[in-house]
């Protein structure tokens, strides 16, 4: 059963950030468990979509900007295609980057609470990752992000169980769909930081580095489908602890760690900054690892993680993340450039998906089915609402 479980977890690690976590405690701060079906409805749209995305993986032995560049035959689309995906991936996450090694670091800073440390701790997060990116091969990796995603879930599981929600509630606020007042755009947001673009590319490249033949198409099934789903439960952890506790106001998810502290002692500050930390560092390696395998894909490149043009990818993303936060810079119109570009790409790629999945020269035997298809056109209208919203909101129209 575990030796199933690999490139699922590393998609987790990427979407249960800092991002993530704040936006899951703000929502359970001001709509309590309401809006918990929200974060269902995303983690099954983020299964569907990640698992299209694995099956090319596997059964293409591809990423999916190799299955681009092959299959779309109109040059203008293809190389539009991929600029969207070069500048959405690369530049994004570059940018990005700040606020997952930030996140680290608001962790770290309660463990080693020395105020000297302080302004090293971007750099010494920075510097661990970047070890374990040079040094480490796939299966390394893959152990690494198991342990620290188990150690990250059971922090927020257990802050949880330490608030002692209502059950009753919990069940109601995740099968009763209802829209509190000045709600929706939380949902959207709380959509938004589960369905993520680059966990696409990410999850392909990394199904084939795992696995090689058809006949693992069920262990993919499986580590998508408990993965994804554990993902789920961590996120739903964070929202239910924050509708639970006495917190009037939020703006990192170390408040409510604050709020908990007279009722649970020191150990409520403890987890929440553990999980924070194993949160931040999780994001903080995929977003790089990400980007390299989305330029190794449009570029060509060969020999997988060894590769010096990958790790020189991968170095630029990291280290822009470090002097964007050590040095305070905040890069505006490059995040809002990637934010215009993730909002194309995210109904773009949804819909190439689709349409790759459903081609018998491509996938065979392995392509949808009526019932995958009904669900893979529902996520993609949804997908197409989430881009536009992310455009809308940097022109100012939403």
């Amino acid at each position: 059963m575990f030796n199933k479980i690999g490139p699922g977890v590393l998609v987790v690690a990427a979407f249960v950030g800092p991002g993530t976590i704040t936006m899951c405690t703000l929502a359970g701060t001001n709509f309590g468990y309401a809006l918990l079906w929200a974060l269902l409805v995303s983690v099954l749209a983020t299964i569907i979509l990640q698992g299209m995305a694995g099956r090319i993986g596997l059964v293409t032995q591809s990423g999916l900007v190799d299955v681009v560049r092959t299959e779309l035959k109109t040059r203008w689309f293809k190389n539009f295609v991929i600029a969207i995906v070069l500048g959405a991936i690369l530049v994004g996450n570059a940018a990005y980057e700040a606020g997952n090694i930030g996140g680290a670091t608001l962790g770290l800073e309660q463990l080693l609470p020395q105020p000297q440390l302080r302004s090293f701790l971007p750099t010494i997060i920075g510097s661990i990752i970047f070890l374990l990116l040079w040094f480490s091969s796939y299966k390394i990796l893959e152990k690494i992000f198991v342990g620290l995603v188990g150690v990250m879930g059971a922090s927020f599981v257990i802050c949880a169980v330490l608030v002692q929600p209502s059950i009753s509630e919990i069940f109601k606020g995740m099968f009763i769909p209802r829209l509190p007042e000045n709600g929706l755009l939380t949902v959207v947001a709380l959509v938004g930081t589960t369905v993520v673009p680059y966990n696409l590319f990410l999850h392909a490249s990394l199904v084939k580095e795992k696995w090689n033949s058809k006949t693992d198409l069920k262990a993919v099934n499986w580590d998508t489908i408990v993965s994804i789903g554990l993902g789920g439960v961590v996120s739903m952890a964070i929202l239910i602890t924050a509708s639970a506790a006495p917190i009037s106001e939020i703006n990192n998810a170390l408040d409510m760690a604050k709020a908990l502290e007279p009722l649970f002692g020191k150990m409520a500050f403890l987890f929440m900054a553990i999980g924070l930390l194993a949160a931040g560092i999780t994001s903080a390696i995929t977003a790089p690892l990400a980007a390299a395998y989305v330029a190794s894909s449009c570029f060509g490149w060969e020999g997988g993680m060894q590769n010096k043009k990958f790790k020189m990818v991968w170095t630029i993303v990291l280290l822009c993340g470090v002097l964007f936060l050590s040095f305070d810079i905040k890069p505006i119109e490059v995040i809002q450039f990637a934010q215009v570009a993730n909002g194309i790409l995210l109904p773009v790629m949804a819909l190439l998906l689709l349409w790759v999945v459903n081609k018998k020269s491509v996938m065979g035997e392995n392509k949808n089915s009526l019932v995958q298809n009904a669900f893979g056109v529902a996520i993609v209208l949804f997908t197409i609402f989430l881009g536009a919203k992310s455009i809308f909101k940097v022109i100012g129209l939403f």
